[in-house]
This record gives structure tokens, sequence and C-alpha cells, in this order.
């Protein structure tokens, strides 16, 4: 049964990508405004009701790239060594992604990840549809600093001091982290390649997790 269940859910995470892919390539061409659900589903080979079963707007076909980092903050935090603090996990990530030129770290200049990205911040309704991912990212950062945190842990009250120190401190290092990335890839859009750029990437990151370090003690 197991076996059935992990091949079902193989084939629905290529069809998430296929779909994905399938509009992003579509959107690149033809621009975000010009391009309708029904184009996508025609180009993809299903139905509109199909499609909209994988995705529920049209925005979330542009950031399904983005579905994958939701909770990877969180992840960072929950799979840490034993004894690390969270905020050094995290910095030490970043910095990890700086060096393999992650695309969701803004340092990469790959012609095709650039337009992707012209694409998503010149397009108000992906930025504003970008926002609720970020906001998915602090919850779940939240929710595991939350369980590393010196408070009581999953135990607390919701609402409580712990709950708002956690969620304080997501909102921060999520922030920072996506301040980073732009940066990043306003320097590479203006004209730097990713490896003239990343010294002062790197440079900028650890000022960064320097001063987070300094307001979060409870998790540095």
């Amino acid at each position: 049964m197991s076996g059935e269940t992990g091949l079902r859910e193989r084939k629905k995470q290529r069809m998430y990508r296929t779909i994905s892919e399938t509009a992003i390539s579509l959107f690149l061409q033809r621009g975000f405004d010009e391009v309708s659900v029904a184009d996508v589903a025609a180009a993809a080979e299903v139905s509109k009701p199909t499609l909209f079963r994988y995705f529920a707007s049209k925005e979330d076909l542009a950031l399904h790239r983005f579905a994958d980092h939701e909770d990877e903050a969180a992840r960072v935090v929950g799979d840490r060594v034993e004894g690390e603090p969270p905020l050094e996990a995290l910095r030490r990530h970043f910095l990890a992604g700086l060096e393999r030129h992650d695309p969701v770290t803004g340092l990469n200049d790959d012609p095709d990840i650039l337009a992707f990205h012209r694409l998503l911040y010149g397009t108000p309704s992906l930025v504003a549809r970008l926002f609720a991912y970020i906001g998915r990212s602090e919850d779940a950062l939240a929710r595991a600093l939350s369980e590393a945190g010196p408070g009581p842990g999953p135990g607390s009250t919701e609402g409580g001091p712990e709950d708002i120190t956690a969620r304080l401190a997501a909102g921060q290092i999520i922030t920072v982290q996506r301040i980073l990335a732009q940066d990043n890839w306003r320097r590479i859009e203006a004209g730097a390649t990713a490896w003239g750029v990343q010294p002062e990437a790197v440079e900028a990151a650890e000022r960064a997790f320097t001063m987070l370090r300094s307001g979060l003690v409870p998790y540095a």
C-alpha cells in the first residue's frame, strides 16, 4: 500500500511541475496578464477543473517554485545538529545557499532565473501573492522556534509571551533573508555577475545575522 501511495504522490508532484513550468513558459513568452488559465490548461493538456485541483489561482501557477521553500527555514531549525542555536543553523544554511548560488538567495545569474525574477517582481499580483507564501514561512518558522526556544515549547499557550517571541523572531529572520536575496538579485539585474556579487553578498549576510544575533538572544 505504501508503494502505491508513494507512486501516486510522485505522479501528483510531476503534474504540479508540468503544469507550473508550462505556465511559467507562457508567462515569460507573452506576459502574465496576457495568458489565461484556459491557455495554460490547453498547453499542459489538462482540463481547467483538473488545473484548479492542483492550483487555487493563476498566481500560484507562477509561484509553485516557492512552495518547496515555504517551510525551509523551519526545516533547518528542526534538523539542526544537537546543541546548535537556531539562528546559527539558519546563518550556516543561508551562507551555503550563497556558495552554491541557490536562486532563492538571489545570487544567480542564469538567464532563465533572471527572467523569472523579472516576471515576479514586475507583476503586482504576483508580488502580492508572494507575501502569502512569506506569511506561511513565518508561521512555520515561528512554530519551529517555539519548540526550540527557552520557553515551554509545544505546550505553551498560543498568543502567550513565548508564542509572541517566536513570531517576532520568525518575522525578522524571514524579512532579513528576503531583503538579502532581493539586494543580490537587483545587483545582478543591473549587470553584475553572481561571482562578482558573491563576496559582498556573504559580507552582507554575515552583517545581517550579526545584527539578528544581538536582538534575538534566546535563539542565538
